[in-house]
Order: C-alpha cells, then structure tokens, then sequence
C-alpha cells in the first residue's frame, strides 16, 4: 500500500466558497487525504473572512480564509484543480482564464452541461459566449462515466442526477417502451436554491409547490442524458436538503419484476455511491450524505422508481469530488464519508 502522506497532494481552489455547494466543497477538499484546499474565494468587494465565521459547524474541522476573487489573481495561483461553484455566466466567464494557465476545471453550474448552444437562451436566459468549451466539456454523471475525464468537467445538475440514475438503468436495458414519455416529479430542500436572500424560498414562507412548469433548465439535460423527451415538474419543500424524485414509465409487454430487478443490479451492483432501499427512500436518510437511495415498484406494465438524494453532496459537491479522484487516478470515493451532517 502506498503511503499517502509521502505524496505531493493536489492543490485546489474553490471559486464560490461563501455559497451552500461551495462550502461543502471545502469541507470535502479538507477531508480528502489526496487534495488541498489551498485558497477559497467568493464574490469581490467583500472582506476575506474564516469559512468557520460563515458556517460555524465547521469550525475547527475546516481552516482557510475566504478571500475575495478578482480575475487579476489567476496568474499567482499555484494549484492544479479549480472547483466552480458559481452562478452560470460567471463560471462561462473565468472557465477559460484558468483552463488557459493549465488549470483544470470542474465547474458545478450549468455553463457547460448542455452540448447544444441554442438552448442556452431558451432555458438559461442568455447566449452562450464559449460554445466551443461545450463540446470539450465532459459530463460527469459518475456511475454512467465512460468517457475520460479531461480539463473540462461539467459536474451535472441535482435533479438530473437524482432522476437520470433512476432511469437509465431500465432505459439502457431496453425495458422501456419506445413510445414512452417518462414523468418525473421531484422535490427539493429550500438550500437548492441557493444562499441568497428570497422571499419566495424563505423557510417560513415555503409550504409545497411545484414551479418551472416545462421550461425549467434541467428539463434538456434530463433528456440529454436519457436520449427522450421527459415530462418534468420539480416542487420546492419545506425542507433543508435532499431531492426526491418519483419517476414514472410504461414498460414493454411481457416485461417480468425479475428483468427489472436485474437491470438495476447490473447497472449498479459496484457503484459504492448508490443504495437499494426496501422502502420509499426518505430525503432525511440521504442528507449529509454522497449516497444516492433508489426503490422501485411494479404494476404490470407500469414502473415507478424513487430516487433520493443530498442536492449539495451527490447533486453537487460530492459528485463534483468523486469525478475530481478519478480524474486524478485516486480512489472514488476519497474524502466523501466524513464531515457532512444534515
């Protein structure tokens, strides 16, 4: 066995340290044995400040000051991996400035998931500056990875992770029948929001409600990842974390529970990462931690599969931390079993 202390670590940097995903980044970079969280920024024209002053439960566990970020800093620094955790555009805007010192990038925003440049208006709000990155990006859904990762790894959404691991198992195995359209409704935890300040995503304001009715942007991704149109409604709970993601589809005449079962064990029988529960998964089992729950029930030709998860950890920065120790050629799971609590 090697001796990990003998090896040079990683030195990182997270871009976005003051928000939800961003700090939990941090906390995982600091547990993993391989990496260094070497700086954390957050947005300019603020003073630097302990990341334990903005989330006290890391106190004494995660030690670096958040400094403002200004583009006029990228030539000093000394790393060799760039965690984004940034709104879209302003990761479309620096993504390029680091990956042209050499820097590898892995951006949790949406900036680079989409490979179709035209539906960044559409579902985004504006044009896509860099489409030539969207082609080199790599998509980073880490159970369904074959592709090498490179420089440039688009970390997927939350929804999309929670619902694509739900399907894809039963869709690659041709269960599914062609003329199927899935539906998925799925809820998130207030902190998938974000940090900021809302009125509509303040806790005491939050009831249950669905929203982005067809026009959400994690709709395409959803379909670009299982290669059909999909029916997707999310709703804002109220609660802290987590994603629960009902998933509905007609499968072929004659399709057996034994076949279903088997799509599933094969798909994911050596992916640490993903749990088979014997009951409807629950978001408060999954909180604070880098698991994804899925449950499945069958009625004949009908099959619903439940998917849970933590939106900051396996939709974000715990996905964005497994895909960053394979592409350094460490063990997946480095540095994701210690620190998160719910």
């Amino acid at each position: 066995m090697s001796d990990i202390s003998k090896s040079p670590k990683i030195r990182s940097a997270v871009l976005g340290a003051a928000g939800y995903s961003g700090a939990e980044l941090c906390a995982l970079l600091s547990a993993n044995p391989y990496f260094e969280l070497s700086y954390a920024f957050a947005s300019g024209g603020r003073d630097p400040e302990p990341l334990a002053s903005l989330y006290p439960r890391f106190a004494r566990q995660v030690d670096i000051l958040v400094e403002p970020w200004q583009d006029s800093l990228i030539p000093e620094l000394d790393i060799e991996v760039a965690f984004l955790a940034l709104p879209h555009e302003a990761s479309e805007e620096v993504a390029p400035k680091l990956l042209a010192k050499g820097i590898k990038v892995f951006d949790l925003s949406g900036a680079f998931r989409l490979k179709q440049p035209e539906l960044y208006p559409q579902y985004y709000g504006y044009v896509h500056q860099h489409p030539e990155l969207l082609e080199q990006a790599v998509y980073s859904l880490m159970e369904w990875q074959t592709e090498p990762l490179g420089d440039l790894v688009s970390v997927p959404g939350c929804y999309p992770t929670a619902c694509s691991l739900a399907l894809l198992p039963v869709l690659k195995a041709g269960l599914v029948a062609a003329d199927c359209i899935p539906v998925i409704s799925a809820t998130s935890g207030v902190s998938g929001a974000g940090r900021k300040a809302s009125l509509t995503t303040s806790f005491c304001e939050v009831g249950l409600n669905a929203y982005g009715f067809f026009k959400h942007r994690h709709r395409p991704e959803i379909e670009q990842n299982l290669g059909r149109k999909v029916v997707f409604t999310p709703h804002l709970g109220n609660f802290k974390r987590g994603i629960l993601a009902t998933c509905v589809v007609n499968l072929n005449p004659g399709v057996s529970a034994e076949q279903v079962k088997s799509a599933f064990t094969q798909a994911y029988t050596s992916k640490p990462l993903i749990r088979f529960t014997d009951k409807s998964p629950n978001v408060a089992d999954v909180a604070g931690t880098p698991f994804c729950d899925l449950y499945w029930q069958q009625d004949g030709e009908q099959l619903v599969i439940m998917s849970a998860i933590d939106n900051l950890l396996k939709g974000a920065a715990a996905q964005a931390m497994q895909a960053a120790n394979v592409r350094f050629g460490k063990p997946e799971t480095a540095g994701l079993f210690a620190g998160a609590v719910a």
